[in-house]
């Protein structure tokens, strides 16, 4: 196991780190992993093509953990501008415009949305998901009042670490993919 001195949190800057995201994510989608591994240690959902995240780091770069070469985890940042780059999430997109804020309509606060965030399985446990969401706050809480996401209620693990970091749920919808919760987080 690897100690929490040997990674860095950082914006993105090498280009290549994009084909790693790439990687992580394929490896721990929902679908790739086993029932036992997708409870206990989570999962993602969303597919990426190199192309889309190069479109959504033109915008804004992600967050990321390196161990020196290795990717140790992300945190992708997805300007609502970056709605066109993904379609699938149109539908997401469209509830959030007419959610709410602590009583503000969205429309009205300054928000981007976490685009899905991954930790590779040695770098588990050490407080590295913590760390990638204090990289977005260092790096965008003067541009942004609020961070959005949506979790999977399949994915216990990811809600009780949003949880842990301060998100709070505003809203709770079935599509016909699974379950989620509309999740907030004020970077300020």
């Amino acid at each position: 196991m690897m100690s929490k001195a040997t990674w860095q949190v950082q914006p993105l800057s090498d280009p290549a780190d994009l084909q790693r995201i790439l990687e992580l994510q394929r490896a721990n989608l929902a679908t790739s992993i086993d029932g036992e591994e997708l409870r206990s240690q989570g999962f993602v959902t969303a597919v990426h093509s190199l192309q889309t995240l190069q479109q959504m780091h033109a915008l804004a770069p992600s967050i990321v953990a390196k161990a020196g070469a290795e990717l140790a985890g992300y945190a992708l940042t997805m300007l609502v501008e970056a709605r066109r780059f993904v379609p699938i999430l149109d539908p997401m997109f469209q509830l959030f415009e007419r959610l709410s804020w602590r009583g503000r309509p969205l429309r009205e606060v300054s928000h981007y949305v976490m685009g899905q965030v991954c930790i590779a399985k040695p770098f588990r446990g050490q407080g590295l998901f913590d760390e990638l969401y204090r990289g977005h706050q260092a790096a965008y809480r003067e541009r942004f009042e609020l961070l959005l996401t949506e979790v999977s209620e399949r994915n216990p693990r990811s809600l009780r670490a949003h949880e842990r970091v301060g998100f709070e749920p505003l809203h709770r919808y079935r599509d016909e993919v699974d379950q989620w919760v509309v999740l907030g987080w004020t970077l300020r």
